[in-house]
């Protein structure tokens, strides 16, 4: 899809004037509803994702679902913009489609270390599928993972690029063995890697299913695509050892330790899991259970805040529900973690979280059962 504009700001003219204005847009900017059940002709929106591209310029993704709130169906991604750090916002644009069939789990980032795209690239993720979930895990349907991309603020795209043929080992792929069946990108923004020798790598939470259905989704495993030459090629992580180990965020720490908060795929788990790689995510040195992470089988966001010196994990605070929309933090490096504030006592379920300046944070998440995705600002400490 081509967008055609009037004008355009660069990177760096952008930066400026945020500098320019400072806290007066953010002091403006007002929790809005972006997306909502019935508009633009879709039954439902759901799966939310938000990146900054400078403290003023956020990119929220949904996914329109056009006839009911299921997973499967006819699944289109669409894209909002602000430009005065979420204060207005563009008309929802659509910017991937795979026809009557799904197209979904957007999963953003921005490169910021490209020397052939100096004021940056944003890249969008996400996986297309030919059948529903549970299909699909019955090896009757087929998931693929593909990459868009923008240099001006999500005005234009690319075409798709297709990087699960080298990535996702199922009956296509030439090693048919391994039989990987379901692939799922985080869902919510993506990483990329600012510490260490890696640095530069960028870096996509996954899951996949492989082999037959088990109970409890113990074919499940998370793992991380990632690309050492700004998305030219892929490789693929180790896989997580835990059984149902499901939608996962990731972030990395000043120590250069990549973390990533896994949701459990079963009936029994309330919490969440926090793996850890001291190899900028080749390889995963531990899997353990997150106590202070209370969770009712549900995604979560994500990120590690320099300024702030700390980690954000924003879900819902229920070992029963979807609700409670909650806001911890840890300072020493997600082994322990402290609510910061609770954004909600109904309904909540998935969310993003992206960092402006100062002491804003910008949410994005689903509320009033699946019927709107909503955006605010909340101030931290």
């Amino acid at each position: 899809m081509r967008l055609s504009v009037t004008y355009r700001f660069t990177w760096r003219s952008l930066f400026s004037i945020s500098i320019l204005l400072g806290w007066v847009n953010l002091a403006c900017a007002q929790g809005k509803t972006l997306f909502k059940s019935g508009d633009l002709g879709y039954a439902c929106f759901r799966i939310p994702a938000l990146v900054s591209l400078s403290p003023e310029v956020l990119i929220a993704f949904a996914e329109g679902r056009k006839d009911s709130c299921a997973d499967f169906g006819d699944v289109d991604i669409l894209m909002r913009r602000s430009e005065d750090g979420g204060r207005t916002w563009t008309y929802p644009q659509r910017v991937a489609d795979f026809g009557a069939l799904q197209v979904g789990n957007p999963t953003p980032v921005v490169d910021r270390t490209d020397s052939h795209y100096p004021e940056g690239r944003l890249f969008l993720f996400y996986n297309t599928g030919s059948a529903s979930e549970q299909q699909t895990r019955e090896g009757k349907g087929r998931r693929q993972g593909y990459f868009i991309t923008s240099t001006d603020a999500g005005r234009h795209w690319s075409e798709p690029t297709l990087i699960s043929d080298t990535t996702h080992y199922d009956r296509f792929h030439p090693t048919k063995n391994l039989d990987d069946r379901t692939l799922a990108y985080a869902p919510g923004h993506a990483l990329q890697l600012y510490y260490g020798p890696h640095k530069g790598r960028l870096i996509v939470p996954a899951n996949a299913s492989r082999g037959p259905a088990q109970e409890e989704f113990r074919e499940y495993r998370a793992f991380v695509l990632y690309s050492d030459d700004h998305g030219k090629q892929w490789q693929r992580s180790e896989s997580l050892k835990t059984p149902s180990s499901n939608e996962v965020m990731a972030a990395q720490l000043p120590s250069g330790e990549v973390l990533m908060t896994v949701r459990i795929q079963n009936s029994t788990e309330r919490r969440k899991f926090i793996a850890r790689s001291i190899s900028s995510g080749d390889y995963w040195d531990s899997e353990k259970r997150a106590e202070d992470l209370v969770n009712p089988v549900c995604q979560s966001s994500l990120l590690y805040v320099p300024e702030h010196q700390k980690l954000y994990h924003l879900g819902p605070n229920s070992e029963t529900a979807r609700e409670n929309l909650t806001l911890w933090s840890s300072m020493d490096g997600g082994y322990g973690w402290q609510v910061v504030q609770q954004l909600n006592e109904d309904f909540a379920a998935y969310s993003d979280l992206a960092y402006l300046q100062s002491n804003a944070l910008a949410v994005l998440y689903e509320r009033f059962d699946y019927t709107e995705i909503y955006f605010n600002l909340i101030t931290v400490p």
